[in-house]
């Protein structure tokens, strides 16, 4: 009776590394835990980068002298120098009470108008599409356009709004809007309004298509009104919708001062003057980055302070 051929064994490998390939070693660890934090590395490498390290930089930037119109003394450690200058500045206490009505009213006015607009546009009424992209338009605005067009029309020489209030009896003559003390401030968070309300219009949308009808129909046999129902079950199923836009809203009003530099630079009187303006002034008109540095970082303080405030008063985490 004839046998088959042999069948040899594959020769061992020589030494460790005829065993030990790349596409082996990824086959290998893709089976642990530790898979995961190789996927993860490429990202926390450009986080580190883009986002940590220059924050981290600021922090130290705080704790130093660093005046580019002054290079004598550069790098030096100064301790907490600039924060008990910032103490002792009147600028600085302007600033932030300045900055307090800034956020608050801006963001009062937006999460309102855009509660309204939101609740409007999801009756899918004849028209409503169109509507929704009209009211989109001031959002996809950059703030340099939507800026020098507010302050065109709000001209007191040539500006359409000034020209129609006039004949319409409702100014005896062309005001100065942002040169006014009183009217400048007001003047600025109207069209921040205008320019951000539709960023809480998207967001709450997008929560109120994730109701369910059914709870709109109980409570309509229940005998509640469209403000009961507003009450007691839209605003607390879109409460984590709303503190997110909120917190995302407070960040970026607190950060950018952009809007403000297009329209006032500050003025009239510093009366118009906020955090970021500030700090923005002190780096690049004054070069006094260390000082800058001490003012981005109370901001970044006030900023965590107020999220962690904001989530445990609002209850989201309880959800």
């Amino acid at each position: 009776m004839s046998r088959g051929p042999a069948i040899t064994a594959m020769p061992p490998p020589r030494n460790i590394w005829d065993a030990v390939t790349p596409m082996r070693l990824l086959g290998e660890l893709s089976e642990t835990r530790y898979w995961m934090y190789l996927l993860l590395l490429p990202s926390a490498l450009l986080i580190t980068a883009i986002v940590l390290f220059p924050t981290v930089y600021g922090f130290q930037l705080s704790f130093t002298e660093m005046r580019l119109n002054r290079p004598a003394g550069n790098g030096a450690f100064v301790g907490l120098k600039h924060y008990e200058r910032m103490l002792g500045d009147p600028i600085f206490w302007l600033s932030l009470r300045n900055t307090a009505v800034w956020v608050t009213v801006s963001i009062v006015i937006e999460f309102l108008v855009g509660l309204i607009a939101a609740l409007a546009l999801n009756r899918n009424l004849p028209g409503s599409k169109v509507f929704a992209v009209l009211i989109l338009i001031p959002y996809f605005l950059p703030n340099v356009v939507a800026g020098n067009m507010w302050a065109l029309m709000l001209d007191a020489r040539v500006g359409v709004i000034n020209d129609l209030m006039v004949k319409l009896g409702m100014l005896t003559e062309y005001k100065a809007w942002f040169a006014d003390p009183t009217t400048a401030m007001a003047a600025a968070i109207f069209i921040e309004a205008w320019h951000s309300f539709p960023f809480f219009t998207l967001l709450i949308m997008a929560g109120l298509k994730g109701i369910p009808a059914d709870l709109y129909k109980a409570a309509d046999i229940d005998g509640a009104g469209a403000f009961a129902q507003l009450r007691l079950i839209t605003l607390p199923m879109l409460r984590t919708i709303i503190a997110a836009a909120v917190i995302l809203r407070v960040i970026g009003l607190v950060n950018s001062p952009d809007l403000l530099l297009i329209l006032t630079q500050g003025g009239p009187g510093r009366s118009t003057q906020v955090l970021s303006l500030y700090a923005f002034e002190s780096a690049y008109s004054e070069f006094n980055f260390g000082y800058a540095g001490a003012l981005s970082t109370v901001m970044f303080v006030l900023l965590m302070l107020f999220a962690w405030a904001y989530i445990r008063l609002s209850k989201v985490n309880q959800d």
